[in-house]
């Protein structure tokens, strides 16, 4: 089952890769939406809030969250666009603080890939911002698909060990199961 969801994952993968527009507008409307439900859902529990001041802010917050993810409804591509902004910052933030802490971490082994990574965690945030709004055209639907295809290979390689694991920690938790020395485990009290 894993290889085939694997499989599943890295055709979605190639295909927001391929249109990448298309899939930041669906990651886009499905934001919008979790907003919107995440949205009623804070105003219906507000009424549930253990005091009136409490009631109040969680009713304010979730009417904020409804408003946001109606908004990106409403215009997805301006969602898209501040998307890629918010991604652009927290790149840049996310390459600054690897590097500071690879230099940390200096004289330990490894250190220099943290170095690696904190850079091009960094590069990427600056080429995102330099062209942004022009990037959340991309930037969204390739990252999605990235990870999607990246997702789906190492289900695709680790699926079998996975599944084969999986049996074999089954067979030694559910009683009478047969284990892998092929007897089934003794009944307590038995004998």
């Amino acid at each position: 089952m894993g290889v085939i969801l694997g499989i599943i994952q890295v055709i979605l993968g190639f295909l927001a890769m391929s249109a990448p527009l298309y899939a930041g507008v669906v990651v886009i409307f499905v934001v919008g939406f979790f907003a919107i439900a995440g949205g009623v859902v804070q105003m219906v529990f507000a009424f549930k809030a253990p005091s009136f001041g409490r009631g109040v802010l969680r009713f304010l917050l979730g009417g904020l969250m409804l408003l946001g993810g109606l908004a990106i409804e409403a215009h997805p591509l301006m969602g898209l666009a501040t998307m890629t902004l918010m991604l652009a910052m927290y790149f840049i933030a996310d390459g600054i603080t690897r590097v500071v802490l690879a230099f940390d971490l200096r004289p330990e082994q490894g250190w220099g890939w943290l170095v690696v990574g904190g850079l091009v965690s960094l590069v990427l945030g600056i080429l995102l911002w330099r062209q942004w709004p022009l990037s959340g055209a991309w930037a969204v639907g390739v990252l999605v698909g990235v990870n999607l295809m990246i997702s789906g290979w190492q289900l695709i390689i680790l699926g079998p060990v996975l599944e084969k694991a999986a049996q074999e920690l089954a067979a030694e938790t559910v009683p009478g199961a047969s284990t892998p020395g092929g007897t089934a485990p003794a009944e307590p009290g038995a004998g």
